[in-house]
């Protein structure tokens, strides 16, 4: 069986290795879409943004808003030390 498999597979291995790529991909964009650090320094740049007066408070509320949002889904989410 082991033959067989490996060649009805073998042309798949393309798009096996792609989907592999695209999922590492998408797994270290959520990292540090979701990484407390990263963002607690995007709320500080926003803060700072709003002292300077390059933003406004709506846009900075807003900013923050979302910023606090995605640090609520970051404590929820299992780390990935929990994991391996």
């Amino acid at each position: 069986m082991g033959l067989f498999s490996a060649l009805f597979g073998w042309p798949l291995a393309p798009i096996k290795g792609t989907i592999w790529v695209a999922e590492q991909v998408q797994e270290e964009a959520e990292r540090q879409y979701y990484d407390p650090g990263i963002i607690r320094r995007k709320l500080e740049e926003v803060a700072d943004a709003r002292e300077a007066g390059t933003v406004s408070d709506e846009e900075a509320a807003e900013m923050e808003k979302e910023l606090v949002a995605r640090l609520i889904e970051a404590n929820r989410r299992p780390r990935q030390e929990d994991m391996g």
